[in-house]
């Protein structure tokens, strides 16, 4: 019997397609990538059609060694990575390292890992797709392009250390947009009327809804004087029940997870980064192990833009709603769904799971805790598309003065029908009205105005950010996670207490700066128009080389002439400085902001910026613990501000400033709660500053994390049975 060799990108993935296959069949990683273009040089050459330098890293290296002896001994070797652009890539370079020919290596492609999609892409294999790979190979080189020239720039003209990336720019922008659009907004006041009523069977609790015959509106009263010259008005008159309308509504499920989607609601339900999310994912796909089930891959492909779901895996999931719900559930026919992107092309299916009777309560003890959150969620998503609608009783209670020149309005909602909420649970809140009839004589009035405040734009959360990226075109969904981490990673944004990203003094000045000078990097329909163009590429219709010479020669110009005509980056400030009489201007270090004399480095007078200022007022003067000699003084750092001892280099002692909360610690009693941020979402938490003699930390409700916190380990049964 022939022996052939199947190579896939990860050892988990490997492991669990072995077990669908015979003897004659060895599966083994590649472990990821097995080249890639060098990380100390450039790496394309213009003038040889663009042509990429790719290098085998050091890392890889053994594997390699290992998956040329392997692909020696065997008859045939099949390409098994996954089915994207990123994975056709991986299977274009493995075919080069084995001297493999394209044209002729046959590559198998699945959306699930179960025997029966196993089975049935051996049985129908088809060759490496060179336009797949050079669109990845467009991309590759496009940002590589973009990184490797514009960042110099910025370390030129603001500070060393800076990157820019063709994605990742557009993305920061929006960040930073929305916060000036934030910054620039103006409240405006308005005014709301209420009305509470007591009926014969409760209180009834209203908002205005009509003034003199009119529908009165959000902006019809801007003044507390108006409002109370309308309540007053408002207390003198008779209320009645006019009308009430009784009518039945329903809300249909979602169709099932897509990338971005999933990413979506895992970060609105889970508090899951995109990049967490992804992760879990690709776990679950790959394959976990279910005791003497052996390695079982969970879910489907989770890099997708489809929403179509099998025939087969409609028919599963209903047969299981009927089992787990009841018939009652299950929708009257089965329900369809299309993708609407016009651009969906990197998958076949929706993220579903692959078994719909591995309930994920069933097989909870095999997950670690993100494990189980993230297959509940996909899950259930997968089930409620095959589910009847949720059905709800609304009731519309009118009120009216006996005159009719008022009406109020209360409104009430119940849920009658659990439908696909049964397995796709979301928040909902029922709101009760009591019994009454029409014509009912209503007493005991109180009528109250209340003033509101429009509000600003809320600052993006994960899960809003990921939408604009999806609805901007900017980047794939693929993509999305490592945009995120990205721009976080290089300190350019950060997460506040809401979860929400604003930018950092950095990110607005790199924004600032490409705005400027390289307004297309960061030009939002310029981007999209970008990844048509790989769309393209992987079509066939245009080419590699095409692609990056019509973006390459006017940019490297641009460059080129920004590098001769933009000064550096420096605010004058209006003052001279105290030693030569130069102009004091504000400057970007490796730490932040800071002024300096303008000529530097004839002239090396520095003084401290307004907030590091407030912090020096704040923390007072204080004598260095260690010498005696020295005063603790404001200064900056890699992590933020800290106090350093003014007889550096003598004496280099440090100590942290403390963001303190004035509340004594409750369980040592000793140290002081102090404002701390945590390392994986940045979000601040209170905690004892003796830590590590005290361990007490506070969330944001008040409680002792400590006595609520759990550690969750992966469990490994022993005796206990698969499902």
């Amino acid at each position: 019997m022939p022996k052939t060799l199947i190579i896939v990108e990860s050892p988990t993935k490997a492991k669990t397609i072995s077990k669908f296959l015979g003897k004659n069949y060895t599966v083994v990683s590649s472990m990821g990538h097995v080249r890639d273009l060098p990380k100390s040089k450039f790496g394309i050459d213009p003038e040889k059609k663009f042509k990429l330098q790719y290098q085998i890293p050091a890392k890889a290296k053994k594997t390699v060694t290992s998956l040329k002896e392997k692909a020696a001994k065997a008859d045939e070797v099949i390409l098994a990575t996954d089915e994207d652009r990123e994975g056709e890539a991986i299977a274009w370079h493995l075919a080069y390292i084995l001297k493999l020919k394209p044209s002729e290596t046959k590559r198998m492609v699945f959306h699930e890992i179960t025997k029966s999609a196993i089975n049935e892409a051996l049985d129908n294999p088809r060759y490496l797709d060179e336009n797949l790979v050079d669109a990845q190979q467009a991309r590759r080189a496009l940002d590589r392009i973009v990184g490797y020239k514009l960042s110099p720039w910025l370390w030129n003209k603001v500070r060393l250390g800076l990157s820019a990336g063709r994605v990742q720019s557009v993305a920061l922008r929006l960040i930073v947009d929305r916060e000036r659009e934030i910054q620039a907004f103006e409240p405006k006041e308005f005014w709301k009327v209420f009305g509470t009523f007591q009926a014969v069977k409760g209180e009834l609790s209203t908002e205005l809804y009509e003034i003199d015959t009119k529908k009165f509106k959000k902006f019809d009263i801007t003044d507390k004087e108006n409002a109370d010259s309308l309540v007053t008005r408002l207390k003198t008159l008779a209320y009645s029940i006019e009308t009430i309308e009784k009518k039945q509504s329903s809300s249909a499920p979602g169709a099932p997870f897509i990338t971005s989607s999933l990413q979506r609601e895992a970060a609105r339900k889970l508090y899951f980064s995109a990049k967490q999310t992804m992760t879990v994912a690709q776990k679950l796909y790959e394959g976990i192990p279910l005791g003497d089930k052996g390695q079982v891959g969970l879910i489907t492909y989770m890099r997708t833009d489809s929403v179509n779901l099998s025939e087969q895996a409609i028919q599963a999931g209903r047969k299981e709603i009927e089992k787990f719900y009841g018939p009652e559930y299950v929708s009257d026919k089965p329900r369809r769904y299309k993708t609407k992107s016009k651009n969906a092309q990197e998958a076949h299916e929706a993220i579903r799971p692959t078994d719909p009777t591995l309930h994920p309560d069933l097989i909870k003890g095999y997950l670690d805790d993100n494990q189980h959150k993230l297959y509940s969620l996909i899950w259930g998503r997968f089930m409620a598309t095959q589910m009847k609608p949720a059905i709800y009783d609304l009731t519309n209670v009118f009120v009216a003065s006996d005159d009719k020149s008022a009406k109020f309005k209360a409104s009430g909602k119940v849920l009658k029908f659990e439908g696909y909420l049964k397995a796709y649970p979301d928040k909902r809140d029922d709101s009760f009205l009591p019994e009454t009839t029409e014509g009912e004589k209503l007493s005991d009035a109180v009528i109250t105005g209340e003033q509101n405040f429009t509000q600003p734009p809320a600052r993006y959360s994960e899960s809003s950010l990921v939408k604009a990226l999806e609805d901007h075109a900017i980047g794939r969904p693929s993509t999305y996670a490592s945009i995120i981490s990205t721009i976080q990673a290089r300190g350019y944004v950060e997460k506040n207490d809401d979860r929400r990203f604003f930018p950092t003094e950095t990110g607005v000045i790199v924004t600032d700066m490409l705005v400027a000078h390289f307004p297309q990097i960061v030009d939002i329909d310029f981007t999209a128009r970008m990844e048509q163009q790989f769309d393209e590429v992987a079509e066939g219709v245009d080419t590699y080389e095409k692609t990056l010479s019509d973006f390459y020669d006017p940019f490297i110009e641009q460059i080129e002439e920004k590098t001769k005509s933009v000064p550096k980056y420096e605010v004058k400030l209006g003052r001279t400085c105290p030693e030569d009489g130069g102009e004091l201007v504000e400057k970007m270090g490796r730490f932040g902001k800071f002024i300096a004399c303008s000529n530097y480095p004839t002239c090396k007078y520095t003084e401290q910026t307004e907030e590091e200022k407030k912090l020096t007022e704040a923390v007072g003067e204080k004598a260095c613990s260690v010498c005696g000699e020295g005063t603790m003084q404001v200064k900056r750092g890699r992590f933020g501000p800290f106090l350093g001892c003014s007889r550096y280099p003598e004496c280099k002692n440090i100590e942290k400033i403390e963001d303190k909360t004035g509340e004594t610690c409750p369980k040592c009693e000793k140290g002081e709660l102090v404002w701390k941020k945590g390392r994986k979402r940045g979000l601040k938490f209170k905690a004892c500053n003796r830590y590590p003699d005290c361990d007490y930390i506070e969330n944001k409700k008040g409680a002792d994390s400590k006595k609520k916190k759990t550690v969750t380990a992966k469990k490994k049964p022993t005796t206990k049975k698969a499902p």
